[in-house]
């Protein structure tokens, strides 16, 4: 038999699960004209079969870092995509 702390314990995981199956997105709960956006980029990326495109923002975060490698930007191991991104085009 459990004991009230365990019994209590286990009320609060249940209600922690539920409350993040209630946060928890997907892509038929976006807003339809985010689903419109995505529906038009993978629909670019498949023109492309896939390939990396030629703006920066149809590359991947590694892609950018190598591109910031080549261009000896500083810091870049600790940028995200757009901070890539914005010091590329700095250079440019």
């Amino acid at each position: 038999m459990a004991s009230a702390r365990q019994v209590q314990a286990a009320k609060q995981n249940v209600k922690k699960a539920q409350q993040a199956a209630r946060r928890k997105r997907t892509i038929a709960k976006l807003p339809k004209s985010t689903r419109r956006e995505l529906g038009k980029q993978a629909a670019r990326g498949r023109q492309r079969g896939g390939e990396a495109g030629r703006a920066l923002e149809d590359r991947n975060r590694q892609q950018l870092y190598e591109i910031a490698k080549n261009k000896d930007i500083p810091g870049r191991s600790k940028m995200g995509k757009w901070d890539l991104i914005r010091a590329i085009r700095k250079t440019r």
